[in-house]
Parts: structure tokens; C-alpha cells; sequence
């Protein structure tokens, strides 16, 4: 999973107007190598969602400006209707597989297997809204850390602990009787999504 840290972007923005044009150019990967254009503006835009950045102007003379502020209100209402919309991706998903052999022919030293075909895209979407979840986590965690406003950390603490509580829960229906290197693999593939703290994925 390719990740980039905000905080990286964020020191990328050197100028009052930060065009998209100039930071596609200036953020570059751990090979000096340009990210893909549209996951930067996915990114940016997820930056934009949580107070980070602001966006201003449209197509190609959009340009962001550095957010030095994250405002209780607007950070965690962005977060409940995230929250929201991920908790329903995943319990949605989770339902679907219920009965249903997620795994089949799994090698006996778990470097190999294979997915049922009935399955496989309810299960990539429950990965898919886990991967979001852990991503959001990772954001409150380092908003939070970065945070002066008390108030603001508080209510950011409480948003952490509901979602994790959610993950813990789900993680718990998820291997509930299931053999043991079908749970392997599922803890495997869930800690795989899980980001650095203070980093997107692209």
C-alpha cells in the first residue's frame, strides 16, 4: 500500500498559492519519482475534508492554501459522517459474508491461497472500508498530537475510541468460527491496510 505523510505535503506547500501543477512537481516518492496525478488530488482533497488545506478556484488554476487551524465543529462533524459511511460500507459487506467461505485452498505455510469466487468482491470491499477506517484513525491520532485546543482533543479522543471499539467488534464477528489460519490471514490482511500515523494512502 503506497502511503504519503501529510505532514510531507503540508512542508511541500512553500508558497502563499500552492498550485496543484507546482506541488505535483515538488512532492515527490522515496525514488524521486512523481505520485500519480489524480491519487495526489485524492489525497489532497481527503486533506481538504479534515481541515488541513483549503482549496481555492477550480480546474486548472486551483491552488491550495495551508489550514493553521482545525476547528472543532468542522473536523469532527467530517469525521462523524466519515465514520458513518465507512461503518455502513463494513457492516454491509460483513453481512454478505456471514455464510460464506471466504478462503479455499490454503497452503499449508499460508504464503499462498486463494479466495472463494462467491466471496471475493464483498470481501475486498470489507478490506477496502477497513483500510479507511485505519486510514481516519491515523489521521485523528496525529491531528490530535499536533493539537493545541483541549476541547478539540478531547472530542478527537472520543471519535478514536467509538472507532475503535467498531474495529474491535467487527474483528470479532469477522473470525468468530473460523479455523485458525483462516484467521491468520484475515489479521494478516487487516494489519496490511493499517497506515503510519500521519499518513494517506494514495
Amino acid at each position: 500500500m503506497q502511503m504519503i505523510s501529510i505532514d510531507y505535503i503540508l512542508n511541500c506547500m512553500i508558497n502563499e498559492k500552492n498550485y496543484f501543477s507546482d506541488l505535483w512537481e515538488m512532492c515527490l516518492d522515496d525514488h524521486k519519482k512523481r505520485y500519480n496525478r489524480t491519487k495526489l488530488k485524492n489525497v489532497l482533497k481527503k486533506m481538504e475534508d479534515l481541515g488541513y488545506v483549503k482549496k481555492y478556484g477550480h480546474k486548472n488554476d486551483t491552488y491550495y492554501e495551508k489550514s493553521h487551524n482545525v476547528y472543532l465543529e468542522d473536523s469532527v462533524g467530517f469525521i462523524n459522517n466519515l465514520t458513518f459511511t465507512y461503518e455502513s460500507k463494513i457492516s454491509n459487506a460483513l453481512k454478505k459474508l456471514e455464510n460464506k467461505n471466504i478462503f479455499v485452498d490454503i497452503s499449508k505455510n499460508l504464503n499462498s491461497y486463494k479466495l472463494s469466487k462467491f466471496a471475493k468482491t464483498d470481501y475486498e470491499t470489507l478490506l477496502e472500508g477497513m483500510s479507511n477506517m485505519f486510514e481516519l484513525s491515523s489521521s485523528i491520532l496525529w491531528t490530535k498530537e499536533r493539537s493545541k485546543d483541549n476541547a478539540l482533543k478531547k472530542e478527537l479522543t472520543n471519535c478514536f475510541i467509538q472507532i475503535k471499539s467498531f474495529l474491535d467488534d467487527i474483528n470479532q464477528k469477522l473470525i468468530k468460527d473460523k479455523k485458525t489460519n483462516e484467521i491468520i490471514l484475515l489479521q494478516r490482511d487487516f494489519t496490511n491496510k493499517i497506515p503510519k500515523l500521519g499518513y494517506l494512502k494514495l
